[in-house]
């Protein structure tokens, strides 16, 4: 179920973090794993607030990110952590801005695209959806998330064909056997955590 992937990419986001602190203690003062002008967070700032988001404290999660973002608005894994406790708290619209603007200031990252990807596939947006996980998997063709939630939706996808089908032509055995199996697939995929 696409729903379930934002903890994934929160994982993989706090590793980045993790090992781009790393590399960066270990490199000349000029190098950076990101880019040039990318401040990255103390690695315990960004893994509090993670730790927040994981304890289900989204409004103090929220409020830590606000407050270290005013001195480091650039800070990647702070910022995607904020996108993570507002969609937490229900406000999904600002967290799609969010989302949108990691997009637009790191369009090699996977991961801001398949968050995207499922808050539109949760507005019935399923076309917008799979435009937003080509995006993640053409970021990164090996990001197993991306991978797995587009079968994801594919699945949700060929399900509201069939049923539309079956609707316009209820007599046709065909079209039921196939939506059921659709059904099925899709009631599974929606169980599995």
């Amino acid at each position: 179920m696409l729903r379930a992937r934002c903890t994934v990419a929160i994982a993989a986001i706090v590793l980045a973090a993790a090992l781009a602190a790393t590399a960066t203690a270990q490199q000349p003062a000029q190098w950076s794993p990101w880019s040039s002008d990318l401040v990255p967070a103390p690695r315990s700032e960004a893994a509090e607030i993670a730790d927040l988001v994981r304890a289900g404290k989204s409004e103090e999660a929220l409020h830590r990110a606000d407050s270290f973002l005013a001195d480091n608005s650039r800070d990647l894994q702070v910022r995607f952590l904020r996108a993570v406790a507002l969609n937490d708290l229900g406000r999904r619209d600002e967290a799609a801005d969010a989302l949108t603007g990691l997009t637009q200031d790191f369009p090699e990252l996977p991961e801001p695209y398949n968050n995207l990807a499922v808050l539109a596939a949760a507005k019935g947006e399923l076309e917008q959806a799979e435009r937003l996980l080509r995006q993640a998997i053409a970021a990164q063709p090996n990001y197993v998330t991306a991978q797995e939630n587009l079968g994801d939706l594919y699945v949700a996808m060929a399900s509201a064909a069939y049923e539309r089908a079956a609707q316009l032509d209820p007599a046709d055995g065909s079209l039921k056997s196939k939506l059921t199996l659709a059904r099925d697939l899709h009631t599974k995929l929606k169980a599995t955590p």
